[in-house]
């Protein structure tokens, strides 16, 4: 159930940086939920993979690197989507991986987190 909940708060964050930036494009809110749920299958397959071979770069840039292994399965989910999901470049993926990890953490810690508590 949780992960369903994240897929779609992954979708819904899709829709609203589409809505902010020229340079990221989703044709709608069920190429969004497809998007997001390629991008937690890359998340759970191929983004362990990318950490632990970035491993000594990670470690010296204090896990900022991290956000550039996210750009890079955003631009994959890109690649696997085609039309659907338009990324512009490297700097827009990265611009929208900071910004999804931040909208993520604030929706867990403000909204998730006091649930769990009740």
């Amino acid at each position: 159930m949780r992960w369903i909940v994240g897929i779609l708060i992954n979708a819904v964050i899709f829709i609203a940086l589409a809505g902010f930036f020229d340079g990221f494009n989703v044709s709608g809110f069920g190429a969004a939920v497809i998007a997001s749920f390629i991008l937690a299958i890359l998340n759970g397959l191929i983004r362990p993979i990318l950490i632990l071979l970035t491993l000594p770069v990670t470690i010296l840039t204090l896990g900022l690197f991290l956000f550039v292994i996210n750009a890079i399965t955003l631009l994959l989910t890109d690649g696997i989507m085609g039309d659907a999901f338009e990324l512009s470049g490297f700097g827009m993926a990265l611009l929208a991986s900071i910004i999804l990890s931040l909208a993520n953490l604030i929706i867990q810690k403000a909204v998730l987190e006091p649930k769990k508590e009740k």
